[in-house]
């Protein structure tokens, strides 16, 4: 039963999108094709995506937020100097702009790549992160952060997850965020298992945002559930819940999200109100009619019980 000391709590899980399709890169850093996909990211033009991402964001003001393909960008141009394109700066910025005031809580660091040549004579650099965001005006004290990448790797690509323990009117709670290997399924069931076995187990009520790289009916999905977690769209969303994907140029003009791959997870005391997809529809497009990211977000309500309530509760019904 719910009861006045009941805590309400919003997170959002958003893959926010690199920028381009990989793909030309995939034999190698061939200098042409570097440029050729460093051209698509700067079409895909991250500093006009964020307004969109802002706004879309500024709908809902959820509490906290699990961000995936967070990137550090840098073009260095010998002759010149460096541009960066740093995506979390920039999203606080706009999140700023619109009287929303985040902080980093915590971030992980996966891939990093340096000093590719292209065929104008610079180099590129990117780095990516899954980054943990909570807003400032509230009452939230983070008392442990965990920044850690798996040990189970695809080509010897780095991912990983962070964590944050949040305590909040005497009740501690544990949000992880996570993006899990796209491209190999034995990899990316390891690395659930690594959440499960690792952070993910634990008595704390535990929320996980995340990419997973996973549809509903998978192995990867069902090691959670069996794990104690429950799927907050499956419970509370209305409709498919369609998560990915557009373009990788951002520009098709029917969406075309057709399965769901990014979830908010619950376990331990943690009741569902609400769950809804942000950034999917036609008027979430960027002015120029660029989708915010290939990915839409997730947002969901939920109630913390008021944990002493809780146990008495549980205890009055042995």
């Amino acid at each position: 039963m719910s009861n006045k000391d009941d805590i309400e709590l919003s997170f959002l899980t958003w893959n926010i999108y690199f920028g381009f399709d990989p793909t030309p890169l995939a034999g190698g850093f061939n200098p042409v094709a570097v440029t050729q996909v460093f051209r698509q990211f700067l079409a895909t033009n991250f500093p006009v995506r964020a307004k969109a991402l802002a706004r879309a964001i500024a709908s809902k003001k959820p509490a906290f937020i699990g961000l995936q393909e967070v990137e550090l960008i840098t073009l260095t141009i010998p002759t010149f100097g460096t541009v960066t394109y740093d995506f979390i700066e920039i999203l606080l910025e706009e999140l700023e702009n619109r009287g929303l005031h985040y902080k980093v809580a915590a971030k992980n660091k996966n891939r990093d790549l340096q000093g590719i040549p292209d065929s104008n004579g610079n180099t590129i650099g990117i780095i990516d992160f899954d980054v943990i965001l909570i807003q400032k005006d509230h009452d939230f004290r983070i008392i442990n952060k965990q920044e850690e990448n798996f040990t189970a790797t695809f080509m010897g690509i780095p991912r990983g997850w962070s964590a944050i323990d949040v305590k909040l009117d005497g009740q501690v709670f544990r949000m992880i965020n996570t993006h899990l290997e796209p491209l190999n399924q034995g990899v990316r069931e390891a690395q659930a298992l690594e959440l499960i076995n690792g952070p993910a187990n634990t008595n704390l009520p535990v929320i996980i945002t995340g990419d997973l790289n996973s549809t509903p009916n998978s192995d990867v999905i069902q090691f959670f559930i069996m794990a104690g977690f429950h799927d907050a769209w499956s419970e509370v969303g209305e409709g498919n819940g369609f998560t990915c994907c557009q373009g990788a140029d951002l520009l098709n003009a029917v969406s075309t999200l057709n399965f769901r791959i990014d979830y908010i997870l619950f376990k331990n005391g943690w009741d569902p109100i609400k769950a809804e997809l942000v950034g999917e529809s036609q008027n979430d497009r960027t002015n120029t009619g660029l989708w915010p990211s290939d990915h839409a977000g997730v947002w969901a309500k939920l109630e913390l019980d008021d944990h002493h309530h809780h146990h008495h509760h549980e205890e009055s019904c042995d």
